[in-house]
C-alpha cells in the first residue's frame, strides 16, 4: 500500500464509523480521511467532535448517490481508496419505508463502485499506474444471511447462502451482489466484512442498548419485542473497527471476512444484564427489572443471528479484544455520561 494518501469513507458520521475514524487517524498518519455524509437522522457531526480540529481529517456533507458530488471528491482529493460505511440499517424503519433503503444501499454503493472504477482503472483489469493497489472495502451486515436454528454449532459463515428476510437486508445484500461483479467483472480490488451486531459508544438513540439504558434511566417501561428470546451476537464496536482496519489492509482480494464477537444472547439477556448494572451504579427504589414491558414482535422478525469469525481470526489474526461482560460496563458507562449531561442541559 502507498503511504500519504487520501482515503474515501462514507457515512461515519454514524455509529460505526465514528469510533473508526478517530482510531483510523491515530493509528495511520499517513492518511488524510475524507468523510462524506449525508447526516442523516442517524448521523451527527457530534460524534466526531474529537477530529474536527484534525488538518488529515475533511467533512463533506452530501449523498453518495449524487454522482456529480462523487466524481468530484476522486478528483479533487485524488482518493485511493474507499472504505463504505453509508447505509440506511435500522430494520423497524425498512418495513414503514423501504424506498429510501434501496435508494441509499443499492444506488449509493453502485455509484461509489462505479466512480472508483472509472477514476482508478483504464479498463476492465487494468488499473492505471498511480493506482496500483487501491481498494473499494464495503461493509456489510450478517442479516443477508437469513435466520438460524437455535442449534449453537449453526452458524453463519463466508459461504451461507442469502436469504435476507426485511428490505434492510435484501438491500444490504444487493449491494454486496453489485460490489462482486465489480470484482468479477471488471477486476476492481474490493473485500467484503459481513458483521453482527454491534453495540458501543456512539450507537443511535434508537437502537436496542441505548433504549434499554434510557428507558431505564428515566423510569420508563422498557419494551422488549415478543418473548424476548431472538438471539444475536453481540460484537463490541471498537472490535469490528480492527477487523476493518485489517482486512482493508490485507485481507484477499475479492474475498468476505465475517466479523462476530462470539458472544451470543437473548434479547431477555441483554436487558437483565443491563439492568442488573444499573441497579449497582444508579440505584433506584425499585430494581429496574420492573420497567421490563413486553410489546408486540417485529414483522419478520429473524429468530438467531451468530457468525463463524474463523476465517478472519485464522487468515488474518484477527481477535476480539472485549467479551460481551467487559464491553457492556463499558457501553453503559459512556451512555451514563452521555444521558446525565443531557439531563443537566
Amino acid at each position: 500500500m502507498q503511504n500519504n494518501k487520501n482515503i474515501l469513507l462514507t457515512g461515519t458520521a454514524g455509529f460505526i464509523g465514528s469510533n473508526f475514524v478517530p482510531y483510523f487517524l491515530e493509528k495511520y498518519p499517513q492518511y488524510t480521511l475524507v468523510n462524506l455524509d449525508l447526516l442523516t437522522y442517524a448521523g451527527t457531526l457530534d460524534n466526531l467532535k474529537e477530529c474536527e480540529g484534525n488538518p488529515r481529517y475533511k467533512f463533506i456533507k452530501g449523498n453518495i448517490c449524487n454522482r456529480e458530488l462523487v466524481e468530484y471528491i476522486f478528483t479533487e482529493y485524488d482518493i485511493q481508496g474507499v472504505i463504505h460505511f453509508a447505509a440506511e440499517s435500522h430494520v423497524d424503519n425498512s418495513i414503514k419505508n423501504p424506498g429510501v433503503f434501496i435508494e441509499t444501499n443499492v444506488n449509493g454503493t453502485f455509484t461509489l463502485l462505479d466512480v472508483a472504477k472509472h477514476y482508478w482503472m483504464d479498463k476492465p483489469f487494468t488499473y492505471k499506474m498511480p493506482y496500483q493497489g487501491c481498494r473499494f472495502h464495503h461493509i456489510s451486515t450478517d442479516e443477508v444471511y437469513g435466520t438460524l436454528s437455535l442449534d449453537p454449532n449453526d452458524l453463519f459463515t463466508e459461504e451461507t447462502p442469502y436469504a435476507p428476510n426485511s428490505p434492510y437486508s435484501a438491500s444490504k445484500a444487493s449491494s454486496d451482489m453489485i460490489v462482486r461483479s465489480y470484482q468479477e467483472t471488471y477486476g476492481l480490488n474490493t473485500v467484503i466484512t459481513n458483521c453482527s451486531n454491534n453495540y458501543g459508544p456512539k450507537q443511535h438513540d434508537e437502537k436496542l442498548i441505548p433504549t434499554i439504558i434510557r428507558k431505564a434511566l428515566a423510569g420508563q417501561s422498557i419494551p422488549i419485542y415478543g418473548d424476548g428470546k431472538n438471539i444475536r451476537d453481540w460484537l463490541y464496536v471498537l472490535d469490528h473497527c480492527k477487523g476493518i482496519d485489517l482486512v482493508y489492509h490485507t485481507g484477499k482480494e475479492g474475498n468476505v471476512y465475517n466479523i462476530g464477537g462470539r458472544n451470543e444472547r437473548t434479547n431477555l439477556q441483554i436487558v437483565d444484564a443491563i439492568c442488573t448494572i444499573l441497579d449497582e451504579k444508579v440505584p433506584s427504589a425499585k430494581s429496574y427489572k420492573e420497567l421490563i414491558t413486553f410489546v408486540e414482535d417485529r414483522a419478520g422478525h429473524d429468530r438467531r443471528y451468530a457468525i463463524d469469525a474463523s476465517k478472519l481470526e485464522n487468515k488474518l489474526g484477527w481477535r476480539a479484544d472485549e467479551n460481551f461482560d467487559s464491553g457492556i460496563i463499558k457501553t453503559i458507562e459512556w451512555y451514563l455520561g452521555k444521558y446525565k449531561t443531557s439531563e443537566n442541559n
